[in-house]
């Protein structure tokens, strides 16, 4: 008995570590998520994040080129456009390039129209949402000259960074993603 607690115990003490490696980014950067909650609903899982826990999504120094794109499912204009972000992340699948859809609805709505919304698009790209009220407080920290307007796309690659308070068409944001 004292030798099976003993490999239990050795083995709760990995379980951070092994956590730490596994959630590791490319180059040896590592990236922990820390969602403030996880909504479940049948099939669709998501994740929901306050701006402390959000913010490493947007600093990841690695080779790889981010698209993160802020909407809202009452948004038309980024209900629009989310289309051509699907089909970035399918064109792109092969090369490094994640497209992150940060949405930016109320938490009350995760069950009612969000998690519908994203089966009834059949999104491939992930979906988190974004519970932080406070928009003063960290849309600058996003880009300083955002007026708080979605949609809104952050593209960056390590240093490189590009934002963008507008719509894309499909050929625009391939031209600006070809930047990076």
């Amino acid at each position: 008995m004292i030798e099976k607690n003993s490999t239990i115990k050795f083995a709760l003490l990995l379980l951070p570590f092994c956590a730490l490696i596994s959630c590791g980014g490319q180059n040896g950067t590592t990236f922990t998520r820390n969602p403030t909650n996880v909504v479940q609903s049948d099939d669709i899982s998501l994740e929901v994040y306050d701006f402390e826990n959000f913010r490493p999504f947007l600093n990841r120094e690695n080779d790889t080129v981010y698209v993160i794109n802020f909407w809202a499912t009452w948004c038309a204009p980024c209900v629009k456009e989310l289309p051509h972000f699907e089909q970035i992340g399918e064109e792109y699948r092969e090369k490094p390039l994640k497209v992150l859809l940060v949405s930016l609805d109320f938490p009350d709505k995760i069950i009612s129209q969000v998690i519908p919304f994203i089966r009834k698009r059949n999104l491939q790209s992930e979906v988190i949402l974004l519970d932080a009220p406070d928009a003063n407080a960290w849309i600058p920290e996003i880009d300083p000259s955002w007026t708080g307007a979605i949609p809104a796309t952050v593209i960056y690659k390590k240093k490189e960074r590009g934002f963008y308070e507008r719509s894309f068409t499909l050929d625009e944001l391939k031209a600006e993603i070809e930047k990076f």
